[in-house]
């Protein structure tokens, strides 16, 4: 019977199990001790937190990587975005891919969040308010390009300062504390 987990990734963590270098670099495993087999749904980057499924279906991690799955961020951006700068992550940006060519980015949904997000704190902290405003997004995507979020807002001129993924299609990652992990019902694939 396969197993499925939900995890609040931490800032500094790489979004694997192993590393094929002899590199010390702070893994999933540090977390739970997951049974064999176990993958990650997904990736964030170590500067990315939140919302990580991991399990031991591979149908279920190629549906949810698929085009079909919505993936909700929040974002908190250099500056105060406008509505000029949302429409245009809306309808799509041109980002660079890791391979160095250009995409344009499929429509999505954004909105400006009214307040701050209640997020636990980053392990490092962001920056002081005297270098300026910031303001949070919540961006909504059905893909998932190599830092996407962040070369989107930074395409519009708002860099991300911080970025925490908050749902992947109806699991929200709710009141979880970074490094928490939760097994989720098998009902779920």
């Amino acid at each position: 019977m396969h197993r499925h987990f939900k995890l609040f990734k931490p800032y500094g963590y790489l979004s694997q199990f192993v590393l094929h270098d002899n590199t010390k670099k702070r893994l999933l495993g540090d977390f739970y001790d997951f049974p064999d087999g176990t993958m990650s749904i997904g990736r964030l980057d170590k500067a990315s937190e939140g919302l990580l499924l991991l399990t031991t279906d591979g149908k279920v991690s190629y549906h949810i990587c698929s085009q079909k799955v919505e993936k909700e961020y929040y974002a908190q951006v250099d500056g105060i975005i406008k509505n000029e700068e949302i429409q245009t992550l809306k309808t799509g940006v041109v980002i660079k891919t890791e391979d160095g060519s250009n995409y344009t980015t499929l429509p999505c949904k954004v909105h400006k969040l009214e307040t701050t997000p209640e997020l636990p704190p980053r392990a490092k902290k962001i920056r002081d308010d005297r270098h300026g405003p910031t303001s949070w997004i919540s961006i909504i995507l059905k893909e998932g390009k190599y830092r996407q979020v962040r070369k989107m807002t930074a395409a519009v001129g708002f860099p991300t300062l911080r970025l925490v993924r908050v749902r992947i299609d109806n699991i929200h990652i709710e009141n979880m504390q970074p490094g928490e992990v939760l097994e989720l019902p098998n009902t779920f694939s």
